[in-house]
């Protein structure tokens, strides 16, 4: 079993790269620390990075995972290997770019670019967005599925993901004690569905929807407060179609609880995704 650590960042592809930089810097509130040869890197904490625009399709995005030791990775190697999943090693000149010892890339069965980094860089230095939001961490990300079903196997016995709750079809992950770091979303694509940041708490989400609504960026979720997670949140457009999100107060499963545990159901309709009545604007929430 792939051994999954903790996500680690994301990868997108634009047509724009200054304007999504300045989206980032300036609307989301990530901090920028490098440019590498058409290649934005951007903070929200102790990472080195956990977005990296570059210029590109994009529909060519990537989700990358931790795995904690070396002979973590090995094994994970080999499992691709013996399940003749087509994985391919990165070169010394991708994983310096990156910041990591080693990486692996591969395409879940959906088609999603999957990265499994080894050794990723920390900083010691303080994360400070250019726009105060609040950010805590970069959390997880929902990712397209064209089944479900499929790919919730794949995730849960290929990697160590549980399910915690389903929404529907839709499984929500986890790969350490967090509710869910991946969410898994029916759709006709492969891709990022969108991108979570922790902030520090309810006052910090609702003076980012006070702003992105001053600054005309279109609200597609919240406020609200999922039942699954039980964290507040608030999604929100940004570019190339990407849908960013704010949470704050996510459940946690202790250690102790997983032999108990027994993932819930949720109906697939407003009432699955939001306890206090918000309608999503999100297609692959209301397919």
């Amino acid at each position: 079993m792939i051994n999954l650590h903790d996500i680690r960042y994301v990868r997108l592809g634009t047509r724009d790269l200054e304007g999504a930089t300045r989206y980032a810097r300036t609307i989301l509130g990530l901090q920028e620390v490098r440019r590498e040869a058409g290649y934005v890197f951007l903070r929200s904490d102790s990472r080195d990075h956990s977005v990296c625009y570059f210029e590109g399709d994009p529909a060519d995005q990537t989700v990358a995972f931790d795995i904690a030791s070396d002979a973590d990775f090995d094994a994970a190697a080999a499992q691709l290997d013996a399940m003749r999943i087509d994985a391919r090693r990165g070169t010394r000149d991708e994983a310096d770019g990156r910041r990591v010892a080693d990486f692996l890339t591969f395409r879940d069965p959906t088609g999603n670019q999957i990265e499994l980094v080894l050794r990723a860089a920390q900083t010691g230095r303080g994360y400070h967005g250019e726009r105060d939001a609040g950010i805590d961490s970069f959390s997880h990300v929902g990712l397209c599925t064209t089944d479900a079903r499929r790919d919730e196997a794949f995730w849960t016995s290929v990697c160590n993901a549980r399910v915690s709750d389903r929404i529907g079809d839709a499984p929500l992950l986890r790969i350490d004690e967090v509710h869910h770091k991946i969410a898994l979303f029916p759709a006709r694509r492969a891709g990022v569905q969108h991108v979570n940041f922790q902030v520090n708490g309810i006052d910090d989400l609702m003076r980012s929807w006070y702003f992105l609504r001053e600054q005309g960026v279109p609200i597609r979720f919240g406020p609200g407060r999922h039942p699954t997670s039980h964290a507040m949140f608030l999604y929100f457009a940004g570019p190339d179609g990407m849908v960013y999100e704010y949470s704050t107060g996510v459940r946690k499963i202790a250690p102790e609880d997983e032999a108990t545990y027994v993932p819930r159901q949720f109906p697939f309709d407003p009432t699955g995704f939001c306890m206090w009545g918000a309608a999503p604007e999100i297609p692959e929430f209301s397919a």
